[in-house]
């Protein structure tokens, strides 16, 4: 998925680079393309923000198990997690940036359409 949204960002900002070179009706049309991209970006990160919330919390409650009963194993399990979480972290984070990217393509595509 990010390189999806990569790729899509940098056709964005090939597009919208030219100033004066897309007209309404074309600016209206890739609005449209753009729009369905959002809503499956937004899906995408709001599973991920699921997924992300999980593990940190599941992540959470293993080392105040650690903390609590202090047994060796579940400090194994905490680094898994902890492992695991950053990935997930940064990935959340590529796709929240990328969607607020694309919504400010969504604002120069709109300025266009309406001049």
């Amino acid at each position: 998925m990010e390189k999806r949204i990569k790729n899509y960002l940098a056709y964005m900002k090939k597009l919208t680079a030219q100033e004066g070179a897309l007209q309404a009706g074309d600016a209206a049309e890739i609005m449209k393309d753009l729009l369905i991209q959002i809503h499956f970006f937004q899906h995408e990160r709001l599973v991920h923000l699921i997924v992300t919330a999980v593990f940190a919390i599941l992540t959470m409650l293993v080392f105040l198990g650690c903390v609590l009963t202090s047994q060796r194993e579940l400090y194994m399990i905490v680094a898994l997690l902890l492992v695991l979480l950053v990935p997930y972290i940064r990935h959340y984070y590529i796709l929240e940036n990328g969607v607020q990217k694309l919504y400010e393509y969504y604002d120069i595509l709109k300025e266009i359409c309406s001049k």
